[in-house]
């Protein structure tokens, strides 16, 4: 539809049907048998009566292709104007195919796969009927206690904004205007900051300097809009004390007008009413006017705007122009879609592809590169002549694909024992649960009823879970345990303060170190946790986060040396939970700790702990054996119309080709404001064959070398600057220096 006819088609509507476009509601406000997938409170919304449901603009989650064919032939039998629905859903991470969660993806430091992993996931989705999709979730998050920590690139801007152009451009493709076919709109979120939570407790308000918002935060959600992003959804959070959806600053000076966003402006579950309990709102009608102000343009799941808005605009205060240029949006997304020509996108198509196995196979790669090996004293990877005891409630458990797999099917889920089987002989394999994955489900905040079973206790004898497991590993060569959180410890509201595994898994783990047997954990998480009092007690260490449909088959092929280790960290791991939060680029003080006052008190430190993560940003082992070796620049200053060349030169010692993910870092030695002492600017995914080098060439731009001040300006100021290269933020054993002389 040309847009002179969709002026046409808004001109034509009256103020309820116009408000109507603006609101979106589930499935089973339409047909109270629907099966809804609700990611919110459950409460009634409170329509009121004179509501016309044929006016309603949206659907939220309903994921089945014939409810939605139906919805949609109902709804445009009884609507007026006969605009389409559009179906939204969240599909974070996978459809039917169920990649690895976000912060897994991310360790893999491959932004190919992980666009390829999404455009996968869009496919998928739109032959079931799915429209727009809520992601990339691009919140930088430093706090592991945070439960939406499974849903973030993790604790790096840079890290953030790849991921964020990759999974936009994968689920939408790259057309500036209209979706490609077998695409959906992507929706970044949450807008702004959510991940900078107060203690790490979910929902909670978010405080901050202009510099750290717009140096670290804002970076990853401007990606998306550069990749132009169809949709932002606001966020729960207060930042500086201001609502999100309610913000004006935020969402028209800074999103609209500095980031030129034009897209559709969503709210999270029921956030619009939510301004009321910030003490933000005086009531329902206040918080429609204070919303639609701050050009929110969809009300998801609540009643604010269909009862409020009219009369908000018949008094004058609102303007009918603020309602026409939110409309506008909304048709012109639904426009972008196609849906206006095809209402029934992805449904009629009788060419639905069988790529099943492809995608599979997409899945596993990036399981593979997104595991992580914290620790291997030579024992990996195992020998196959020799018997494995596998021990664990992770051993042979499919509930391994994280909170937000919601169309994910764990009887279509590879379980590492099923893997472990198709890599070693079954002869010299045996299985034992050996304890309980959690013990107290009342602490997860679920009813009885939600989530098809997931938080359902099994019946167990824990004396004898425990007895079977030490039984089979004493008759063993090798112990691998398969041991982490439950899969809804983490996810949204799963925030946490202890990050430690639970006590009867880690009472396993101490018993069975006791065998004094070459040992290996496998860690299912869906975040970083606190490991410092287990990581002794094994010989090697694989971090598996929750890997997806594929996972049990990627474990074991790292565990036998199918697959060489790659994966490097997004998020530091803390030594313990008062280090909280830790990340790689702390800003300098006054008083350092240097190699020759390491114990002084007077200087910015812990007395009982070390400064240091456990594991640091950019860590992982491989069986290869990396080497640095040379460092050049093309220039030794920093030209404003010219590329920074910088050369590298990297071996493989050994005997086993490998992945490594080579970093760069800059320092910018003395500016107007304390910057970090490193800063990732750069990464490069290569391929080495053994006993051989090569050079990874990075190319830098002037804007890599700028920040942002405390007026939320960017600047670039003359001075010098370090460049550091290597395997981690810790070890980086190359640098050179350079300068910048304004003109």
């Amino acid at each position: 539809m040309e847009r002179k006819e969709l002026l046409e088609l808004l001109n034509g509507l009256s103020t309820a049907e116009k408000i109507g476009q603006l609101v979106q509601l589930s499935g089973d406000f339409f047909d109270e048998s629907m099966d809804v997938t609700e990611t919110g409170p459950s409460e009634k919304i409170g329509l009121a009566e004179e509501y016309n449901l044929y006016n309603t603009g949206s659907i939220l989650n309903v994921l089945q292709a014939d409810k939605i064919y139906q919805l949609q032939k109902n709804y445009l039998e009884k609507s007026r104007h006969k605009i389409p629905l559009m179906f939204m859903s969240d599909i974070i991470y996978g459809f039917n195919t169920i990649f690895p969660i976000p912060i897994a993806q991310t360790c893999s430091w491959d932004f190919e796969l992980i666009e390829q992993s999404a455009a996968i996931s869009a496919e998928e989705a739109y032959y079931a009927g799915q429209q727009v999709t809520f992601s990339p979730m691009v919140d930088l998050v430093k706090d592991p206690r945070w439960g939406r920590v499974m849903e973030s690139p993790g604790e790096d801007p840079y890290i953030g904004s790849m991921f964020s152009k990759s999974v936009v451009e994968g689920l939408q493709g790259k057309q500036a205007n209209k979706i490609e076919e077998r695409k959906l709109a992507a929706c970044v979120k949450h807008y702004a900051a959510y991940g900078a939570a107060e203690s790490g407790r979910d929902y909670n308000g978010v405080d901050m300097s202009l510099s750290k918002f717009y140096n670290q935060y804002l970076p990853a959600y401007k990606a998306a809009v550069d990749a132009k992003v169809k949709l932002v959804m606001t966020a729960f959070n207060t930042l500086n004390d201001v609502p999100c959806t309610g913000n004006e600053w935020l969402n028209k000076q800074v999103l609209r007008e500095e980031l030129d966003f034009e897209g559709v402006l969503i709210t999270d579950y029921a956030a619009i009413e939510e301004l009321i309990a910030h003490g933000y709102a005086s009531s329902p009608s206040d918080a429609a006017r204070i919303a639609l102000d701050a050009e929110v343009d969809i009300d998801m799941k609540t009643a604010v705007y269909a009862n409020h808005l009219e009369k908000l605009i018949e008094e004058n205060v609102l303007s009918i122009e603020q309602l026409d240029q939110a409309v506008l949006r909304v048709l012109e997304l639904k426009n972008d879609l196609g849906l206006f020509e095809n209402p029934y996108r992805g449904l009629v198509d009788e060419s639905v592809p069988t790529a099943e196995d492809d995608h599979r196979e997409v899945a596993l790669e990036l399981a593979e590169k997104s595991l992580v090996l914290l620790k291997n004293n030579g024992i990996l990877p195992l020998k196959k002549d020799k018997k494995i005891a596998l021990v664990g409630p992770y051993g042979d458990n499919a509930n391994t694909l994280g909170m937000w797999a919601i169309n994910g099917d764990p009887s279509r889920t590879i379980t590492l024992k099923t893997g472990m089987e198709q890599v070693f002989s079954e002869s010299y394999l045996s299985f034992a649960e050996g304890a309980p994955l959690i013990e107290n489900i009342e602490r997860l905040g679920f009813s009885s009823n939600i989530t098809a079973g997931k938080v359902k206790l099994p019946e167990y004898d824990k004396g004898a879970l425990l007895e079977a497991a030490l039984k089979n590993a004493r008759e063993a060569d090798y112990i691998v345990v398969a041991f982490g959180e439950h899969v809804l410890e983490s996810g949204e509201a799963g925030s946490k303060t202890d990050l430690r595994i639970s006590e009867a898994q880690s009472d396993l783990i101490t018993q069975l170190a006791e065998l004094n047997k070459p040992m290996i954990g496998v860690i299912y998480s869906g975040r970083p946790n606190n490991i410092t009092h287990l990581i002794d007690k094994f010989d090697a260490l694989v971090y598996a986060w929750y890997p997806g449909s594929m996972g049990g088959l990627a474990v074991a092929n790292i565990l036998s040396g199918r697959s060489n280790p790659s994966g490097k960290l997004t998020m530091s791991f803390p030594r313990n939970e008062g280090q909280i939060p830790v990340y790689y680029y702390n800003y300098r003080t006054g008083r350092p700790i240097k190699s020759d006052n390491e114990n002084s008190r007077f200087t910015s430190r812990y007395i009982d702990e070390s400064n240091y993560p456990l594991f640091p940003f950019g860590y992982g082992l491989s069986y290869s054996d990396f080497r640095y070796h040379t460092i050049s620049a093309s220039s030794k200053e920093i030209k404003e119309k010219e590329k920074l060349e910088i050369r590298v030169k990297i071996s493989n010692e050994s005997n086993v080709q490998g992945d490594e993910v080579v970093q760069l870092y800059i320092q910018d030695k003395v500016a107007s404001i304390s910057r970090p002492s490193k800063e990732l600017k750069a990464s490069k995914r290569i391929t080495i064959a053994p006993h051989s080098t090569e050079e990874v060439i990075f190319k830098l731009c002037i804007d890599d070398f700028s920040f942002f001040d405390n007026k939320g300006t960017s600047v670039l100021e003359t001075g010098e600057f370090i460049i550091f290269v290597g395997s981690n933020a810790e070890e980086t054993p190359l640098s050179l220096e350079i300068s910048y002389i304004a003109s």
